[in-house]
């Protein structure tokens, strides 16, 4: 959005609060000028559907807000990013109740890259917080950007994961960006914020309520790809990110455990529901593979590397598989790699448009 649109956008925004359907509404019937829609008279605004509680607040204008969120977003590495900036995430973008404002801390060019939401319960078993730990490392490794709600416990582990790795992460708050909660993980949120992004669709001063997380799971599983569940109870936020997550038409995956652990058996339904049950990382890059070609062309790439520019190992698989379709197992016979480091390298590969996947479970160099 234009700049110097912002401040007239910031005023509906918070004027109609949590309706994102009312302000889309209003956007659409003024042609998407914000200008416009705030000098609408009340009745004007009557007769497009919003109710007098909504108008009074629009009409009123929400200047201690506004002033806040602009003077916010001057400090370094803050930012509003609007459904149409084309900093806003494409995946996210294609969901029915998308966010019109999202509030950014950190690396915004985060949003642009692939990613894998990967969630699960705050009370994990120390299996449970490896797995996450593990699996977003291996992950972040691969090129995916770890996506996930900053709780204690699988989220935490994910997003630690995915920083040992150097990957990316980003952690979705059920709170404006001024607060951390829970409060354990401050020092993790800063972290995430020098080397990754905090995001929320949530105002400024905005604290933890109940009501926020189902909202924010929304975003955590529209912003991504796929969702990995890595421990869940049946009754449990996880859960319902990964409902989220098929209703959106992303591919969810869950870890299986043991039938006698009340902390598997969430992902335990997912899988008997269709959820793919994967026990290894490569178990995901290789499911994602195909997904790929798709999601990069839909989004504003960064810039990818030349086979000049990759190290020896990468350069030697690159030569091994050729111009012929080629299969895993054989490529694991050419390349002595294991299977779980062949799909980590293969998917960046492909990230970089240097491979393509072909039918039959096999890949050929571009």
């Amino acid at each position: 959005m234009q700049k110097d649109l912002l401040p007239d956008f910031l005023h509906l925004y918070h004027g109609l609060g949590p309706h994102r359907a009312q302000l889309a509404h209003l956007l659409e019937h003024f042609d998407n000028d914000p200008a416009c829609a705030r000098r609408a008279t009340p009745v004007e605004l009557r007769t497009i559907g919003l109710k007098q509680n909504a108008i009074s607040r629009i009409t009123a204008g929400c200047e201690q807000q506004v002033a806040r969120d602009l003077a916010w977003a001057e400090a370094e590495n803050n930012h509003l990013i609007c459904f149409d900036d084309g900093a806003y995430p494409a995946l996210l973008r294609q969901i029915g109740d998308y966010p019109m404002l999202l509030y950014a801390r950190g690396n915004p060019a985060l949003l642009q890259d692939p990613q894998i939401a990967i969630v699960g319960s705050r009370l994990c078993t120390p299996g449970g917080a490896q797995t996450a730990f593990d699996f977003a490392a291996e992950l972040a490794s691969a090129g995916l950007a770890i996506v996930s709600g900053l709780a204690l416990g699988i989220d935490a582990e994910a997003h630690r994961g995915a920083l040992h790795a150097g990957g990316g992460t980003l952690a979705v708050l059920g709170t404006g960006l001024d607060l951390t909660y829970p409060a354990r993980n401050r020092g993790l949120a800063e972290e995430i914020a020098d080397r990754g992004l905090l995001v929320t669709e949530f105002a400024l001063g905005t604290a933890a309520q109940r009501h926020n997380f189902p909202q924010r799971n929304r975003i955590i599983s529209g912003i991504a790809m796929a969702t990995l569940v890595v421990e869940a109870a049946r009754r449990s936020g996880s859960l319902i990110s990964a409902r989220l997550a098929a209703e959106q038409g992303r591919e969810v995956f869950a870890v299986p455990g043991s039938i006698h652990n009340p902390l598997t058996r969430g992902c335990h339904d997912l899988i008997r529901d269709g959820a793919t049950l994967v026990e290894t990382p490569a178990d995901v890059t290789r499911d994602l593979a195909n997904l790929l070609g798709y999601v990069t062309a839909a989004r504003t790439r960064p810039q990818k590397q030349t086979d000049s520019g990759l190290d020896r190992e990468h350069r030697d698989l690159l030569d091994a598989i050729g111009y012929d379709p080629v299969d895993c197992d054989i490529l694991v016979q050419r390349s002595g790699l294991t299977i779980d480091k062949l799909s980590s390298m293969l998917l960046l590969l492909e990230f970089n448009d240097l491979i393509r996947p072909v039918p039959g479970g096999c890949f050929v160099r571009i």
